[in-house]
């Protein structure tokens, strides 16, 4: 109530937004994740339009690309396939069975393997998730690692040297770089396993996850899991090798920035401990950015993998995509196009939510 006793209208207090929040029942955080959620909701149809429509707009005929020259020239059998595959329908009403589909967990038929297209996905997005992982992990363990000792020896010799060595990473082409990983440590060196996931003799392991390592460790198979490793090793450190000179180059601008901060020359000054000082401080604030070209280097992985995949005889979907592609099989390039999208969209939701779990300013904007 207002107070009129000296005169003057009194307001009430304002209650900060964060006490609001909480007489609501609702947490910052949660509702940053509610909001996160609406849109991916939204960019995931979007990205079902796009592939659809851009999908369709590809030069060439499917019927020409799927049936022979004699089936091609019989005009009731191509009426026929035509029908069979929805082809003889306008677009929009192509759209919305696809949309339908879908959401009924449905990615129709390939026309080349005559499987389901979510089956042949569920054999090849494993594979190429497995290696893009073990590249990612390889990326963010190094290149963290030589941008944080870069920045903390600024200027001195292993600072430049780091430096060179980044350039190099993110300079050389990496189809060039797995074929010669593969001629030097393979075939001449020997030192390495050769195509594939792993050894034929043994089979590989029971599928649970489609992941050969983590399949194995499952089912206790030692031996296939060694195998397993020992192919994803090179192909791997080939992909990974750019990622690690971007991260290092980032990741040393971002602690290089940091530690010029006022707060870390304060931290200084109280005698605080060069370890708490770098990880309590420093490497806080400079994640965000970080997070953000890592997020970015792994979708990038995951879908630049077509070449190193073919050099060392991966089974995983750059090859399925590349070959589908080149067939117009186009329920299977829509269902490729539909996961990249669907993949590039969680790792925007996780790079936002560890925003707001590393820094509280994000969730309460």
């Amino acid at each position: 109530m207002s107070n009129t006793a000296s005169g003057k209208t009194l307001q009430p207090d304002r209650v900060p937004e964060p006490a609001r929040a909480r007489r609501r029942g609702s947490h910052p955080l949660a509702r940053f994740l509610v909001r996160r959620l609406l849109t991916a909701v939204l960019l995931a149809w979007g990205i079902t339009l796009v592939t659809f429509v851009l999908t369709n707009m590809v030069p060439g005929d499917p019927v020409a690309a799927n049936l022979g020259q004699r089936a091609l020239g019989d005009p009731a059998i191509v009426a026929q396939w035509r029908a069979e595959h929805g082809l003889d329908k306008p677009l929009w009403e192509q759209y919305a069975l696809h949309l339908r589909g879908l959401l009924q967990g449905d990615f129709g038929t390939s026309q080349q393997s005559h499987r389901p297209v979510s089956q042949d996905l569920a054999e090849f997005v494993p594979a190429t998730l497995e290696l893009a992982g073990a590249a990612i992990l390889v990326s963010l363990v190094l290149g963290v690692g030589f941008g944080v000792v870069a920045a903390l020896r600024r200027d001195r010799l292993s600072d430049h040297l780091l430096r060179v060595l980044s350039l190099i990473g993110i300079s050389v082409p990496t189809f060039w770089l797995a074929l010669v990983a593969f001629y030097v440590f393979f075939y001449r060196l020997q030192i390495t396993p050769g195509s594939g996931r792993v050894d034929p003799a043994l089979g590989g392991a029971p599928p649970v996850t489609g992941l050969q390592t983590i399949d194995a460790l499952l089912a206790g198979r030692w031996d296939i899991f060694a195998s397993a490793a020992g192919h994803l090793v090179t192909p791997a450190l080939v992909l990974a090798l750019y990622t690690i000179g971007l991260l290092t180059r980032f990741t040393r601008s971002a602690v290089l920035e940091v530690l010029g901060q006022d707060y870390v020359r304060a931290a200084r000054a109280k005698g605080l401990p060069g370890r708490v000082i770098l990880f309590r401080y420093v490497l806080r604030s400079a994640l965000v950015p970080i997070i953000t070209v890592a997020g970015l280097a792994f979708g990038s992985l995951l879908s630049g993998t077509v070449l190193v995949e073919a050099i060392f005889a991966w089974p995983g979907i750059g090859q399925y995509a590349y070959k589908s592609a080149t067939t117009l099989d186009l329920p299977a390039v829509m269902g490729v196009g539909l996961v990249v999208g669907v993949v590039y969209l969680v790792i925007n939701l996780i790079v936002d939510v560890l925003y707001g779990v590393i820094d509280p300013r994000v969730r309460l904007q």
